[in-house]
């Protein structure tokens, strides 16, 4: 008899507890919800006035549903910015300071972290300050250097520029990553035979993968937002970049409200994509560092 009353017990005070707590779930669902459509509103009025025409922005402003959908936005951006040469420079230059950014981060941590440098804490210290220093603190040595070296107007200013400052982070996060791996791990690694490099690839690489996933897509997304250094860096129209090509469509004395729009759009679609296709990885590498 004992046996039916302690299975059914659980069952009842399961529902005695949904019960108690079924409004506080709905009241957290609609708060979620509002706060699902306030993040979300900016992208939705970028989408509707991107579609929209000069003439149906000015009647009836940017909340109005548009009267006809039409692409003449995304011609007059295209037509008046070389939108495929500033897509590849940013794709070019997000890309390569993602992967070496990481690259670097990664192996002057393995240094920091694994091989207990004399003075980490102080190199860690300066480290962490070139990261928090401002860009504009940086950009006229930054223009003189890149002038000096003939990489202005050139990509690669950028990508040497932002590689040294995204490694630095990287260096910093992930020595203090290293520094908690068992020293028996590695002590049993180098018993085994393991030379340095291959600790770092078959012992600690493993470990930190999706920890370093979660700093491409950052480094990519951060890089591809930058504005103020490629500016000044890329004066050249054949090497800006994408928020350096939305700038030019601001006028002196007018805007095209539309063609900023559509060109906003464009400029968010890939990394947006990007985004989406190491959304997985992304997910991981977050759980992983939250189960650690």
């Amino acid at each position: 008899m004992s046996a039916p009353v302690l299975r059914a017990a659980p069952a009842a005070e399961l529902t005695a507890r949904r019960r108690k707590h079924g409004p506080l779930r709905w009241v957290i669902l609609a708060v979620v919800c509002l706060l699902a459509v306030v993040t979300a509103a900016p992208f939705l009025l970028l989408v509707l006035n991107a579609f929209k025409s000069s003439a149906d922005y000015s009647a009836n402003g940017p909340l109005a549903w548009p009267t006809s959908f039409t692409l003449d936005a995304f011609t007059g951006y295209l037509s008046r910015v070389n939108f495929p040469v500033a897509l590849t420079n940013s794709v070019v230059i997000s890309v390569l300071v993602a992967f070496l950014g990481v690259a670097i981060g990664l192996l002057a941590a393995y240094a920091i972290g694994v091989g207990r440098v004399r003075g980490s804490t102080l190199i860690v210290s300066v480290l962490l300050l070139a990261t928090m220093l401002p860009h504009e603190a940086l950009i006229y040595p930054l223009f003189y250097g890149a002038q000096a070296l003939g990489l202005l107007n050139t990509i690669w200013s950028v990508v040497i520029v932002f590689t040294v400052l995204q490694a630095a982070f990287a260096t910093y996060l992930l020595s203090s990553v290293m520094s908690t791996v068992p020293r028996e791990l590695l002590e049993a690694a180098a018993l085994d035979g393991a030379s340095r490099w291959q600790v770092l690839w078959r012992v600690v690489m493993p470990v930190l993968r999706p920890t370093l996933a979660v700093l491409v897509v950052f480094f990519f997304i951060w890089t591809w937002n930058e504005f103020y250094v490629p500016l000044v860096l890329l004066a050249d129209p054949g090497s800006q970049t994408v928020p350096i090509a939305l700038s030019t469509l601001r006028g002196q004395h007018s805007i095209d409200i539309t063609v900023l729009n559509a060109g906003s759009l464009l400029s968010l679609i890939p990394t947006l994509a990007f985004f989406l296709i190491f959304q997985r990885t992304l997910s991981r590498g977050v759980t992983a560092g939250a189960i650690k």
